[in-house]
């Protein structure tokens, strides 16, 4: 059993009107992130946080920069480092800020990009996405790879729950013959089918921005959606999250790989509380908080504190 300290942060999906508000208003710190995303992005992202309306929110285009910036928020209050990070799908990039591969700033912006090129890669009501419970994985793919159409396992998170993406008639035919074999399948809300092949046309117009950015090294190992594994080098960090946009998030792979390199500790930050839910039905022998608001900060440093001894 090691002491390590994971930070993880949230992808889409886990925004809300509303969210980074108590934080913002409480602490300077966090209050700086909310005003650097403005003005990176020219417009008051801040405002659509905390005040919506909801529907704008959840454009892709905007709920991106959101998330990532309630996130930075959230971990400059904290004011602690991880010793490993690690965030899902979006939150990657979260993951990224908080070891240092690249600035804030650029990440908000290059967020707001990807999200634009994601929503414009399968126009909105062509694709789709749903969340297949209660299923062997094996059986998941082998309904995929069967289906007519473009329908796959995107997104391994959790035992018992594997998400599948694709062309909508693909999604909802393999969503039946999933259901016929006494998977529960719920449609989700989402305006593209993300990670799954569809997202190919948004990699190939992400790739030149992200080779325009200036990355560095991590300042701690950030384990990969694409790969389940820790990257160490900038250029690994820079092409893991090209391939990413079109492939699977391997989510309960990077859980045990954290767990098995020694992490006890796993701090998740940002809005909602997802990944604790994935990561305590993950593995047993570990510990997880999320840190969503001001209330969070001090138990959160204690048991960071606590995990290292």
């Amino acid at each position: 059993m090691g002491n390590k300290v994971a930070f993880v942060f949230p992808g889409q999906g886990s925004q809300s009107v509303g969210m980074g508000r108590a934080i913002h208003d409480a602490n300077a710190a966090a209050r700086a992130v909310f005003e650097e995303a403005d003005a990176a992005l020219g417009e008051a992202l801040s405002t659509l946080c905390f005040e919506g309306p909801a529907e704008d929110l959840a454009l892709t285009a905007n709920t991106q920069p959101a998330v990532v910036t309630t996130s930075i928020a959230l971990l400059r209050a904290l004011g602690e480092t991880p010793d490993v990070a690690a965030g899902h799908s979006l939150g990657e990039y979260s993951a990224h800020v908080a070891a240092g591969t690249f600035s804030f700033a650029d990440a908000v912006r290059v967020v707001r990009a990807r999200g634009t090129f994601m929503q414009e890669a399968v126009p909105v009501g062509e694709g789709a996405m749903a969340a297949v419970l209660k299923a062997r994985t094996e059986d998941i793919e082998e309904v995929c790879a069967r289906a007519e159409g473009v329908v796959e396992a995107v997104n391994y998170n959790s035992p018992g729950q594997v998400v599948i993406a694709g062309a909508r008639d693909a999604v909802e035919r393999a969503g039946v013959a999933l259901e016929e074999k006494g998977a529960r399948v719920i449609p989700l809300p989402v305006s593209a089918p993300f990670h799954s092949s569809l997202m190919k046309p948004a990699e190939e117009r992400l790739a030149p921005l992200l080779a325009e950015l200036p990355f560095t090294d991590p300042s701690v190992p950030i384990y990969v959606n694409v790969d389940a594994a820790p990257v160490t080098e900038a250029e690994a960090a820079r092409q893991a999250l090209v391939r990413q946009v079109s492939r699977p998030v391997r989510w309960e792979e990077s859980v045990r790989r954290m767990v098995d390199d020694g992490v006890a500790l796993f701090v998740e930050i940002g809005p909602g509380k997802v990944l604790c839910g994935l990561i305590r039905r993950i593995t047993k022998g570990v510990s997880c908080l999320s840190v969503t608001g001001p209330g969070d900060l001090e138990p959160a440093r204690a048991a960071i504190a606590e995990a290292r001894g």
